[in-house]
């Protein structure tokens, strides 16, 4: 696989076991590991409230819904990527209906080289959200500093009687000269004078 030292966690949704053995000869155990499988929409919900997965393969129909729902559903509130297989006269109205939101969708039968090739695309998108993920947390982390910070500069303010320039200062002094984070020095000033 395209991406060999990760291993991908891999939801495999589909009432078919031809079709599920098939699949598990494509995802060797050394690029997607764990591979589950559930037989129906319902039990797929269960099993992504339990784990994030990375992809999710969709073959349906499925016993108790066809499996667009789900594939979007999936693509709206996760970072995993769908691939859903569909019967070829359906693909053009059922690909129409999940590409905005992110779904890769196959036709059946599909040879084995789109299968694959289509799994290296879902790894690639993987890593890219991947990234973004990262970064947001990172984004995310910051501006909480920022936030504690400030809190503990109008803490500084009300309580010591100083002024934004001097608590702003007196925080990145005190910071350096105990050498701990900013943010942790805005926690330790936060508890103290709150």
């Amino acid at each position: 696989m395209v991406f060999r030292e990760r291993c991908y966690s891999v939801l495999l949704v589909s009432a078919s076991e031809k079709f599920n053995t098939a699949m598990r000869g494509l995802l060797p155990m050394t690029d997607f590991w764990p591979l589950d499988c559930a037989g129906s929409v319902s039990e797929a919900r269960r099993r992504l409230c339990e784990l994030d997965y990375d992809l999710v393969l969709i073959n349906a129909p499925l016993p108790d819904d066809f499996g667009v729902r789900l594939a979007t559903g999936i693509c709206s509130g996760s970072g995993a990527g769908v691939l859903l297989f569909v019967k070829a006269a359906l693909y053009e109205d059922v690909c129409a209906k999940v590409t905005e939101y992110g779904v890769l969708t196959v036709s059946k039968p599909a040879p084995t080289q789109v299968v694959r090739q289509s799994l290296r695309v879902l790894c690639a998108t993987r890593e890219r959200l991947r990234l973004m993920e990262e970064r947001q947390a990172s984004v995310e982390e910051k501006i909480e500093e920022i936030r504690l910070v400030n809190r503990a500069k109008w803490l500084l303010i009300e309580r010591l009687g100083m002024s934004e320039a001097e608590a702003h200062r007196y925080i990145e002094k005190q910071a350096m000269d105990q050498r701990i984070s900013k943010r942790e020095l805005a926690e330790n000033l936060i508890k103290t004078y709150e």
